[in-house]
């Protein structure tokens, strides 16, 4: 970390020790040269004491008592998504800068009315979308603009992974739960950023666990205004795929590993032409790393932020409207 008189390191709080914090967050945190992890809390008897051994000079505590300590900054939270807009208004209110995990609320008039709170406050707050911020999808932006595939045509995108274990939170309706907006938010990210905002939803589908009462798969076909289609897909009972593909009037442009590639991974774009193939590496990015960096940025008032109010405003937008539009598919699979 720095700590320089004009540019001191942003003091972090993180509500709740989730896996995707003890594994990717906050080690981004504690590494990033303009942050410093100062205190972690838990509602788990003695979990948070043990991250907090863990991470080294870190404070464990509850909740509210991590709010009111004015030692932080901003907070990170990763708890689970239904429980979102209660502690990111908490924050906030406490005067906290906040960054949490995607996506950022269940729904989109909370994310606008967080977002309306925020900005009166003066404060930041970021929707820790990790995989918007890799140069592999600049990139791509980068190679279609400059025609390799020609014209657009359309896109898939697909986002699926194993069954998960029956105790996971991603399982419990009432905090939030469900693909769509677990492994969901992902391709319709990737829809909205070569298709451009606004999207339209033609149709949906959406398959639900009748047990646990949360979708586990679903189906969009997105268009935009100029009539480009994507067909996104996703779901909890998939071999894992994590993808997108732009077909265009002159090539095919694909990726494999889209959304979470490791930080030393270099990712792959192919294109593939009638007449000749080709490969494009992307050099290796922990995304987790930039994020931190842009969001520390933006509390100083950067405006250079690869993904920000608009694009998760937007995302969660998309989001309402493709489980309004779902047509529910009976699961006669389960009892």
């Amino acid at each position: 970390m720095t700590d320089d008189a004009e540019h001191p390191p942003l003091r972090f709080g993180v509500l709740g020790c989730a896996d995707i914090a003890v594994r990717r967050t906050i080690p981004a945190i504690l590494a990033a040269p303009t942050a410093r992890l100062v205190a972690l809390a838990s509602r788990t008897p003695g979990k948070a004491e043990h991250y907090a051994a863990h991470f080294g000079r870190t404070v464990a505590c509850g909740y509210h008592e991590l709010l009111r300590r004015d030692d932080i900054d901003a907070v990170y939270v990763p708890l689970p998504t239904g429980l979102h807009a209660e502690w990111i208004e908490s924050a906030l209110v406490a005067g906290k800068h906040v960054l949490a995990e995607k996506p950022l609320t269940t729904r989109h008039p909370d994310t606008l009315a967080l977002t309306a709170i925020a900005n009166r406050l003066g404060l930041t707050l970021q929707e820790n979308l990790t995989a918007a911020r890799h140069r592999l999808h600049t990139a791509v932006s980068e190679l279609v603009a400059a025609g390799e595939i020609g014209e657009l045509r359309g896109m898939e995108a697909c986002f699926g992974i194993p069954s998960l274990p029956a105790t996971d939170v991603r399982y419990a309706s009432d905090l939030g739960g469900g693909a769509l907006l677990d492994v969901g938010v992902y391709p319709l990210y990737a829809a909205t950023r070569f298709l451009g905002a606004g999207l339209s939803v033609a149709g949906a589908t959406q398959k639900t666990d009748p047990a646990r009462g949360v979708d586990v798969a679903g189906h969009a076909l997105l268009y935009s205004a100029s009539g480009v289609a994507a067909q996104v897909t996703f779901g909890f009972e998939h071999a894992y795929r994590c993808s997108y593909r732009l077909w265009g009037s002159e090539g095919v442009l694909s990726v494999d590993r889209a959304y979470t590639p490791p930080p030393a991974f270099n990712p792959l774009i192919r294109l593939v032409h009638a007449d000749r193939e080709r490969e494009v590496v992307v050099p290796a990015e922990d995304q987790f790393m930039t994020t931190i960096s842009e969001f520390v940025a933006a509390t100083r008032g950067s405006q250079t932020q690869r993904y920000d109010e608009t694009d998760f405003l937007e995302q969660a937008r998309l989001v309402d409207h493709v489980r309004d539009r779902a047509l529910a598919l009976a699961d006669k699979g389960r009892t």
